[in-house]
């Protein structure tokens, strides 16, 4: 379980990219998209610091639960 929490974590950097190459191409073309992308890439990277803050303490509570 662990493993796919890892992976998971990966895919919101990569929709974070996506969101900010997105925000590049069209800030001259339509800014309100831009808003909106600027928004995912915001989000995205907060999912990222959240999940991979969980991961980290539900792999320290696992340790923790073998060792005793």
């Amino acid at each position: 379980m662990v493993k796919i929490l890892k992976y998971t974590e990966y895919l919101y950097l990569i929709v974070a990219f996506i969101a900010l190459y997105r925000v590049y191409a069209d800030w001259n073309v339509d800014r309100q998209f831009a808003y909106i992308f600027i928004f995912f890439t915001i989000v995205s990277i907060g999912m990222f610091l959240f999940r991979r803050n969980y991961r980290k303490k539900f792999e320290n509570y696992k340790q923790n639960n073998k060792q005793e």
